[in-house]
C-alpha cells in the first residue's frame, strides 16, 4: 500500500500469499436496500470473475445498445476476485435483457428483480470479504495469530488505508495522472496515462506504450491490446484531432481526457488525494488511532463534522466508535487540523510543494475537489479465522469505502494486493 508504513498491531505476522486464484478472494456486497420486485428500474444481481465492475457495465451498455448513463452500481469491485453485487439499468424491465449473461464474459446472472429507485455509488453498508491465506508456515499457530490480531482490530479499528487496488500494483499510476491535472498539465495527464511504460507491465504493452511516448500514435494504437480500451480511447481522440488540425494542442489532450468514463475521469484526482492521505495516516497511526490527540478533526460515522465535543470524554466515545480522529483528503475547501496533527498535515503539503487551492484544478475544473476529512480507521465485524486444508481462511465485513487490503497487511506484516 503506498504510504503505509504503520501497523497498529504488534503480533509477528504470519505472511503467506493471496489471491493465489481468485476464488480465493471472494467479496460480497452489503447493499443498503434490496430491490423490491416492482418499479420502471432492473437490477440485476452479478457474480463475476476476473472483471472490474467498470468493465462489465461497459459491456452491458455496449451489448444492448443503451446509454453508459442509464447504469448504475453502488461500489467498484476488484478484478482479481470472485465477487458479488448488484448492478442497474434505469428505465427498463428485465425482459429487454434476454441472454443477458451469455453476452458476458465471466459474469453469471444470479437475480433480476425492478425495482422503484436506481442504484447509485456509496448505496451499501459495506462488504463481506472471504479470504484465504496459502503457504503460510505454521497453519495452526497462524489461525491463532489471525484471531489474535482481529480481535485487536475489532477493538482498536483498522488504519483507514487505500489499497493498491486506488493506484494500480504492477502500474501505480492513477494518483500521478492526477498529481498531472492538480499541477494543470493536462498533457503531462494524458502522456502519463497512455505512455510512461512501467517494468512491470508484459512486453507487448510496454512497446505500445512507447510507441505514443515516441508520437507514433497509430503504431501505439494498433499495438494496444482490447485490454487497455481507456488508452484506446484518448488515441483514437487524440488521431482526430490531429487528422483535423495537423498537430496537437493543449485542447486536444483536454478533448482526449474528456473521452473517459465519468467514473474514471473523476478518479484520478481522487487517487493523488488518497496517496497524500495515506501519508498523513501512516504518521498519525503512530500517535494512536483509538484515542483523541491535540489538534484532531474529529467526524461521526455519518461523516459529519463534530464541532463541539467535552475533552474529558471523547476518547470513550472513540473507543465505542460513536466518533473518528480525521486525516484530509486534501482539496479546496478541507479543513485542516491545529497542533500536533496540524503539522503533520501541512508538511504533507509542503512535501509535496502544492497548495489547498491547487486542488480547483481551474483547467479542468469537474475534476477538481474541495475534499473532506476520512477517518483514520474503520470498524471491522462478524470476524473469524480457521485453518483448511488449504490454508487460513479468514472472513470479516468492512464498511463501504475501506480496504480489505488493509486488514490483511496487519496480520500478513506484508505488503497486500
Amino acid at each position: 500500500m503506498l504510504n503505509a508504513e504503520t501497523y497498529i498491531t504488534k503480533d509477528k505476522g504470519i505472511g503467506g500469499k493471496i489471491r493465489t486464484k481468485y476464488e480465493d478472494f471472494y467479496v460480497e456486497e452489503i447493499p443498503e436496500h434490496l430491490p423490491s420486485g416492482t418499479g420502471p428500474n432492473t437490477w440485476i444481481l452479478i457474480e463475476k470473475i476476473g472483471r472490474n465492475t467498470l468493465e462489465v457495465v461497459l459491456d452491458i451498455a455496449k451489448e444492448f445498445k443503451i446509454s453508459r448513463k442509464r447504469m448504475g452500481f453502488a461500489g467498484m469491485k476488484d478484478k482479481s476476485a470472485l465477487t458479488r453485487q448488484w448492478l442497474c439499468v434505469s428505465n427498463s424491465e428485465a425482459s429487454e435483457l434476454v441472454g443477458l449473461e451469455d453476452k458476458l464474459y465471466n459474469v453469471k446472472v444470479l437475480e433480476i428483480k425492478q425495482n422503484e429507485k436506481k442504484l447509485r455509488i456509496g448505496q451499501l453498508i459495506g462488504n463481506k470479504f472471504r479470504i484465504l491465506i496459502r503457504d503460510t508456515e505454521n497453519p495452526e499457530n497462524d489461525v491463532k495469530t489471525a484471531n489474535n490480531i482481529l480481535s485487536k482490530l475489532e477493538t482498536v479499528g483498522v488504519p483507514n488505508y487505500y489499497g493498491w487496488q486506488r493506484f494500480g500494483k504492477n502500474r501505480p499510476n492513477t494518483h500521478r495522472v492526477g498529481e498531472y491535472i492538480v499541477q494543470n498539465d493536462i498533457k503531462g495527464a494524458v502522456d502519463s496515462y497512455i505512455g510512461n511504460p512501467y517494468p512491470k507491465e508484459k512486453d507487448h504493452i510496454k512497446s505500445a506504450r512507447q510507441y505514443y511516448d515516441d508520437g507514433e500514435l497509430e503504431e501505439a494504437y494498433e499495438s494496444m491490446p482490447a485490454g487497455m480500451r481507456y488508452e484506446k480511447m484518448m488515441l483514437r481522440e487524440l488521431m482526430k484531432q490531429k487528422r483535423k488540425k495537423g498537430e496537437l494542442n493543449e485542447n486536444s489532450y483536454k478533448i482526449a481526457l474528456e473521452s473517459l468514463p465519468k467514473p474514471l475521469k473523476r478518479m484520478f484526482v481522487h487517487a493523488y488525494q488518497s496517496y497524500l492521505f495515506n501519508k498523513v495516516v501512516s504518521e498519525r497511526s503512530k500517535l494512536g488511532i483509538d484515542k483523541y490527540v491535540d489538534g484532531d478533526i474529529i467526524i461521526d460515522n455519518e461523516e459529519h463534522l463534530v464541532h463541539e465535543f467535552d475533552i474529558n470524554n471523547i476518547n470513550e466515545r472513540i473507543k465505542s466508535f460513536e466518533v473518528h480522529p480525521t486525516a484530509p483528503l486534501y482539496g479546496t475547501k478541507v479543513p485542516l487540523a491545529e497542533g500536533v496533527v496540524g503539522k503533520i498535515e501541512q508538511k504533507v503539503l509542503d512535501d509535496e510543494g502544492i497548495k489547498l487551492e491547487d486542488f480547483e484544478c481551474p483547467k479542468t475544473p469537474k475534476l477538481g475537489s474541495h475534499g473532506l476529512r476520512r477517518a483514520i480507521r474503520f470498524k471491522i465485524w462478524d470476524i473469524s479465522a480457521v485453518e483448511t486444508s488449504e490454508g487460513v481462511l479468514t472472513e470479516f465485513s468492512i464498511p463501504k469505502g475501506c480496504y480489505a487490503t488493509a486488514v490483511l497487511r496487519e496480520i500478513m506484516k506484508e505488503d497486500v494486493y
